[in-house]
C-alpha cells in the first residue's frame, strides 16, 4: 500500500509549509450542514480535517486504512475517535451518520464506488455526504512551459487513470500515487448509490494563496478542486 509507506512522509508534509489545504478549505466548510448528530470522516490522513471539524461542533470519527497515520492524527487530538478501518467496508451499522465527509481520499482509495455506497449505507436518510477531490481538469493536462503564464493543455479526460508522482516542498519528499476520474465517474457512482447531488463547487483559492505564491494566478484559469454536496433522500 503507497499509503503506508508514504505515511511519515503525508504527516511532514501536511504539518510543514502550506500544501493549499488552508487555501481552500473554507470553501468547503462552507458546503456543509450545520453540526447534527454524528460525523464520519472517510480518510481521514493525519486528521487534520477531522481537528477542524470537531472545532466546529462536529461530533467525528474519522476512519482511514493506514494505521500510523490513523495513530498519528490521534496523537494530534487524543480526545478525538480515529479508527483503523476500509472506507470500502465499513463497521458501522446502517443509518448510524448524519454527515459523511470525505476530503481529497476518494481519489486515493482503490475502490472508490465501494466508499461512496458504504457512505450511503451509513447514513441516515436526509442527511448529507460531502466530498472534496481533485478536480478533473487539473488531472487531465498540464501547463506547458511550467511557468506562471504557460497555457493548459488536455491529453487525457475520460476513463480512470493512475497517478504516481513525486512532489518536494519544504525539504519533505512525498511519492502521490492514486486515481484520476473523469467528472462523470464520481456523479454516477453517488448516482448509483441512490445520492442526489445538491451542490457543486469549483472554488478559488483564498486572496491569501494567491497573494503568497509566484505560480498561483494561473490556478485562477482552471480549479485546482472539485467539491460536492449530495444528499441521501428522506
Amino acid at each position: 500500500m503507497s499509503w503506508t509507506q508514504e505515511a511519515e512522509n503525508w504527516i511532514a508534509w501536511a504539518r510543514t509549509g502550506d500544501d493549499g489545504y488552508t487555501g481552500y478549505n473554507a470553501s468547503f466548510f462552507e458546503l456543509l450542514p450545520p453540526p447534527t448528530g454524528r460525523t464520519i470522516e472517510l480518510g481521514c490522513g493525519e486528521g487534520r480535517v477531522a481537528r477542524d471539524l470537531r472545532a466546529r461542533g462536529h461530533d467525528v470519527v474519522a476512519i482511514d486504512a493506514v494505521p500510523r497515520l490513523v495513530e498519528a492524527a490521534a496523537e494530534a487530538d487524543p480526545a478525538g475517535e480515529y479508527v483503523v478501518v476500509d472506507a470500502a467496508a465499513l463497521p458501522f451499522p446502517d443509518r448510524s451518520f448524519d454527515l459523511a465527509v470525505a476530503y481529497n481520499s476518494l481519489m486515493d482509495m482503490d475502490d472508490m464506488e465501494s466508499a461512496v455506497r458504504e457512505a450511503w449505507r451509513v447514513l441516515r436518510p436526509g442527511s448529507r455526504f460531502c466530498v472534496c477531490v481533485t478536480h478533473f481538469v487539473n488531472d487531465a493536462g498540464r501547463f506547458e512551459p511550467d511557468s506562471p503564464d504557460g497555457a493548459f493543455f488536455i491529453d487525457a479526460y475520460r476513463g480512470r487513470r493512475a497517478f504516481d508522482e513525486v512532489a518536494e516542498r519544504d525539504g519533505v519528499v512525498i511519492r502521490f500515487v492514486g486515481w484520476c476520474y473523469p467528472l462523470e465517474s464520481y456523479t454516477r457512482a453517488l448516482e448509483d448509490a441512490g445520492f442526489l447531488i445538491e451542490a457543486i463547487r469549483e472554488p478559488l483559492p483564498s486572496p491569501e494563496r494567491v497573494a503568497s505564491a509566484t505560480r498561483a494566478p494561473r490556478r485562477l484559469r482552471i480549479p485546482n478542486f472539485l467539491m460536492i454536496r449530495a444528499v441521501k433522500p428522506a
